[in-house]
């Protein structure tokens, strides 16, 4: 590889943009920079978007900044590489201008447009065998036929159906495309043959196949930069910006997850574990995604709605600071003294409840008290994400080492709790920018692939992602067999509530303002 030359990194994510500059030659990252930006406020609940102009915004200052603290010469940049939040739909027009706000991954309220689509497909086990996933309140298919159904006027002028990271991907290089990975997330895309299935087409609208963006492979570049843009930051005009992917798809390469035995588990405002496999991973019962993922292989993959947003609840609640919810968590026994919390707040999406609400259960004169809520609150979270996990493991899927990351990965308290529950060594990356890591080394590998240096993606990986080993933690016998009995009980306590949290969702839809 060339010396003194750079790769840039963007995660897109829901609540700021983080980017990062890596150089080539060591993998290090030089600098880094981020900007928050927020959710449009006062809509109905469920109803989660974002004006995807904040990313633009986002982009051109993070870049800027980054640019201006290291004093790096803007010419050396040779690559880009976007990471995006999944699912999002950003509906363009003829004209490639952005209609309305983009609603999000987090958006539940297409639950009706699921139930529709799945019927007319011939109920879940027909969707499974024709695209390898059910359709979910999360996934961009339904929020399709949501516009379709609610904004008719906004839908007749839908011309382009992007998600996030390919819509910073249209303004860095004026093209439109779709990768496998995060296409694979839209429940539009067959993901055992990497097409676009018509059935699911047909039963939106047979026009929506003509508005779909091609699809292509992970190893290949979206474009090269803009005029305009390489103009604004003093950029080469042949600067590569790479296929991108999903956040996960671009945290399993950041994580070094492209060897089967890795898993991936995200510790952020959602959760997700997710791990490397050559072939396609279909979950008969649906609770899995079949994902692909973004170096032309598959990742299976679990998503939770809820996992930081319990601990800084219940932090804000106390009035605590992050090493006082630390604190308050090892001064509570293992397993709380049996409280539970189901942490359903904005509903979720593995179990798939998307009416459901946080539950505290196994309150009493014991357990009402800081420290055995916050213990229960990391716990309850992780037995949710290990529901999950269990499901894969039923699917093949055998750990070795499950590499943390995301914000609650840095809590000391709650990397023994999931080496407990998950009953696997756990440990951390050094470079705890998974997304945006992996977004700056796809793009290095999209650039040595397209000037002719053929490097593999799991060259780069073992050679720039290095593990944390003061943060690895191994389980501990008698904790794992607490967590066993706990686990079947969170499990039954989820499943006996769901009649409940539909009935709570119609009385809160009429009485709720």
């Amino acid at each position: 590889m060339e010396s003194d030359i750079y790769f840039i990194g963007i995660d897109l994510g829901t609540q700021s943009m983080k980017t990062l500059l890596v150089q080539g030659e060591t993998g290090a990252v030089v600098g880094k920079a981020t900007e928050s930006y927020g959710l449009i406020e006062n809509l109905p609940p469920g109803h989660k978007e974002q004006d995807p102009q904040v990313w633009i915004d986002a982009f051109r200052k993070t870049v800027k900044e980054v640019l201006s603290k290291t004093g790096v010469d803007p010419r050396k940049i040779r690559a880009i590489g976007v990471s995006g939040q999944q699912h999002g739909f950003v509906p363009l027009d003829e004209n490639k201008k952005v209609i309305r706000p983009a609603k999000l991954w987090n958006d539940t309220s297409t639950a009706e447009e699921c139930n529709y689509l799945t019927e007319k497909l011939g109920g879940m086990d027909k969707v499974i065998e024709l695209i390898g996933n059910p359709f979910l309140p999360g996934y961009t298919a339904p929020k399709i036929l949501w516009l379709k159904r609610n904004e008719p006027h906004n839908y007749s002028k839908l011309r382009h159906v992007l998600l996030p990271h390919d819509y910073l991907n249209y303004y860095l290089t004026g093209q439109i495309v779709m990768e496998y990975g995060d296409a694979s997330g839209t429940a539009i895309m067959d993901v055992r043959n990497r097409v676009w299935r018509k059935e699911v087409i047909e039963a939106i609208d047979p026009k929506l196949e003509d508005m779909l963006p091609p699809l292509q492979s992970s190893d290949k570049p979206a474009g090269t930069i803009r005029k305009e843009v390489a103009e604004e930051f003093g950029f080469r005009e042949d600067v590569v910006v790479s296929a991108g992917g999903g956040d996960n798809m671009m945290g399993a390469i950041g994580t070094g997850n492209v060897r089967e035995g890795i898993v991936t588990a995200s510790f952020g405002t959602s959760g997700t574990i997710y791990a490397y496999s050559k072939t396609p991973v279909v979950d008969p019962k649906g609770e899995i995604a079949a994902f692909c993922d973004s170096t032309n292989a598959w990742l299976p993959l679990l998503c939770t709605m809820n996992v930081t947003v319990a601990t800084e609840y219940v932090r804000e609640l106390f009035n605590m600071s992050h090493d006082d919810l630390t604190r308050a968590v090892e001064e509570a026994p293992v397993g709380a003294n049996g409280l539970l919390l189901i942490p359903y707040f904005e509903g979720e999406r593995t179990p798939n409840v998307p009416e459901g609400t946080g539950v505290f259960y196994g309150l009493n004169s014991k357990t009402f008290n800081k420290q055995n809520i916050a213990r229960a609150a990391m716990e309850g979270v992780t037995l949710g994400m290990n529901y999950g996990l269990n499901r894969m493991r039923e699917l093949g899927i055998k750990p070795k080492e499950i590499r943390l990351t995301g914000g609650g990965s840095k809590n000391r308290a709650w990397r023994q709790i999931a080496a407990d529950i998950f009953n696997t060594e756990v440990v951390c990356i050094k470079v705890d920018e998974g997304a945006a890591y992996g977004a700056a080394l796809q793009a290095m590998w999209c650039y040595l692939n397209y000037v002719g240096s053929k490097t593999s993606i799991v060259e780069i990986c073992d050679r720039f992602v290095q593990l944390d080993e003061n943060t690895r933690v191994s389980p501990k016998a008698p904790n794992v067999e607490i967590y066993k009995e706990l686990q079947e009980l969170h499990n039954l306590v989820s499943k006996s509530l769901r009649n409940a949290f539909k009935k709570h969702r119609q009385y809160l839809n009429k009485r709720v303002v």
